[in-house]
C-alpha cells in the first residue's frame, strides 16, 4: 500500500534504546535507564486518590474540548502563584500531552511551506511534527557559546523569511536555560518582525540554578506549551496544557473539537490535586538535583568533561567525540557491555549529534550510581 509522505519522519532513537534495553532486562541481565526522559517516580499520592474518587463518584465521558473548567482554573491559578501573572482561565487549554499542544499551535499558527526557526540540539518531535504538517523546521546550529540555546544573531543568519520560534527553557536534551533577559530580547525579536512565538515550558520547576522565567511575563502574544509529565510525575496520563493568546483560543477550541475531542476526562479530574502536592513534588526534584550533582561530578573525572550546563530538566548532554564519531553505535555499545542505556545524539540533532550522547537522570540515585560504576571501567 502506498503511504503519504507525511509519514516519513526519523524513528526516535531513545525508544529504540528502550527497545534494546527491556530486551535485555527480559534475559534477566542488569539495565541501568538513562536513556528516556520520564520520571521513575508515580504521580504524588493525592492525585491518584483523586482520580479513585472521580471513579466511583463521576461519569468519565467526554469533557468540553478545552478542558473541564475546574483544572483550568486550577492552572490559571497556578500562574498567579510561580510567576505572579494575573491569567483568564479562557485562556487555558487542556491537551492530550503537550505533543497534542504543539501539534494545535502548529495547525493554528503556520501554513503549508512556512518556515519555524529551532535550536539543534531539539527536542526531534519538534522537527517531525512541523515536517508531517508541510511546515519546514529551520534548525539553527547552537553550542556551549550560546548555551545551546538561540539568540537574535544566530536567527538573523538564517537566509530566506521566518514564520516563527520555538524556544524551550529549559531544553531537552541539554537542560540548559535562557535568563530572563535572553527570553526577552527573543520575545522583542519575534514581534518586531511578526514572527509567531512558542515557548516550550514543559521542564518548569525542575531547575538548579535559579527559576525559569515564563515568556508570558513579556506578552500575552505568545504560546506556552506545558504538560503534567515532568514536574508532576503524571507521564502515563497524558495531559498537558497551552496558554493562548485570546484571539486564538476559538481556532485551538474547533480544531481540537475535530482532531481529539478533549483529553483524557480522568486524569483531568484527577490533576486538579496535583497543585497541591508540592512537598511530594519538591522531593521528587531533591532526588534529581542528587542525581545531577552525581554525574556532574563523576563523569569527568571518567574523560566526559564537555558537559552542556544542565541548569534545569534532567539530563546530562556530553560530547563524546574524542570516543566515536558514531554515537548510535557507542550507545549500543555501551548497552551491551555495561548495561547503561543512553540516548544517541543522532535524535537531538541531525547535523552533529554523532559526536554526543544524553544521560537521564530521572531515576532512582541508585541506578545513577551503578550506572557510574558500570561506566568507570569501560571507558
Amino acid at each position: 500500500m502506498k503511504s503519504a509522505k507525511r509519514g516519513n519522519v526519523p524513528p526516535f532513537f531513545a525508544m529504540e534504546v528502550l527497545k534494546a534495553a527491556n530486551k535485555r532486562e527480559a534475559e534477566g541481565k542488569v539495565v541501568y535507564h538513562m536513556e528516556i526522559g520520564q520520571p521513575a517516580t508515580s504521580a504524588p499520592s493525592k492525585v491518584t486518590e483523586a482520580a479513585e474518587k472521580a471513579l466511583r463518584d463521576t461519569s468519565i465521558g467526554y469533557t468540553e474540548a478545552l478542558g473541564i473548567p475546574p483544572l483550568r482554573k486550577a492552572i490559571a491559578d497556578h500562574y498567579g502563584r510561580m510567576y505572579n501573572i494575573d491569567l483568564d482561565p479562557a485562556r487555558v487549554v487542556v491537551t492530550t500531552g503537550s505533543s497534542t499542544g504543539f501539534m494545535l499551535s502548529f495547525l493554528s499558527l503556520f501554513n503549508a511551506g512556512d518556515r519555524v526557526v529551532l535550536a539543534d540540539p531539539g527536542y526531534p518531535a519538534y522537527r517531525n511534527i512541523l515536517s508531517s504538517l508541510d511546515i519546514e523546521a529551520v534548525g539553527i546550529p547552537t553550542g556551549p557559546e550560546t548555551n545551546f540555546q538561540p539568540s537574535p544573531a544566530l536567527i538573523d543568519a538564517v537566509p530566506g523569511p521566518l514564520h516563527g520560534l520555538l524556544v524551550a527553557s529549559p531544553s531537552n536534551p541539554t537542560g540548559t536555560m535562557l535568563s530572563p533577559t535572553e527570553l526577552s530580547a527573543l520575545v522583542d525579536y519575534c514581534r518586531d518582525r511578526d514572527m509567531h512565538f512558542i515557548s516550550d515550558e514543559i521542564y518548569h520547576g525542575l531547575t538548579y540554578s535559579g527559576e525559569a522565567k515564563s515568556a508570558l511575563s513579556y506578552t500575552d502574544d505568545v504560546v506556552v506549551i506545558n504538560s503534567f509529565s515532568k514536574y508532576f510525575s503524571m507521564t502515563g496520563w497524558r495531559l498537558g496544557w497551552m496558554i493562548v493568546p485570546e484571539a486564538l483560543v476559538g481556532t485551538i477550541e474547533r480544531l481540537s473539537q475535530s482532531l481529539f475531542i478533549s483529553a483524557p476526562s480522568l486524569s483531568q479530574y484527577a490533576a486538579i490535586a496535583a497543585f497541591d502536592c508540592t512537598d511530594e513534588l519538591e522531593g521528587y526534584r531533591e532526588n534529581y538535583t542528587r542525581n545531577r550533582a552525581i554525574l556532574l561530578e563523576e563523569l569527568p573525572k571518567m574523560g566526559l568533561d564537555k558537559l552542556a550546563s544542565a541548569d534545569g530538566a534532567f539530563y546530562i548532554y556530553a560530547d563524546v567525540s574524542h570516543l566515536t564519531d558514531d554515537s548510535m553505535e557507542f550507545c549500543k555499545r555501551m548497552l551491551a557491555e555495561t548495561g547503561v542505556a543512553a540516548t544517541p545524539g543522532l535524535d537531538f540533532d541531525p547535523n552533529r549529534g554523532q559526536a554526543y550522547v544524553r544521560f537521564s537522570f530521572a531515576g532512582s540515585t541508585e541506578s545513577v550510581k551503578g550506572a557510574i560504576e558500570a561506566l568507570r571501567g569501560w571507558l
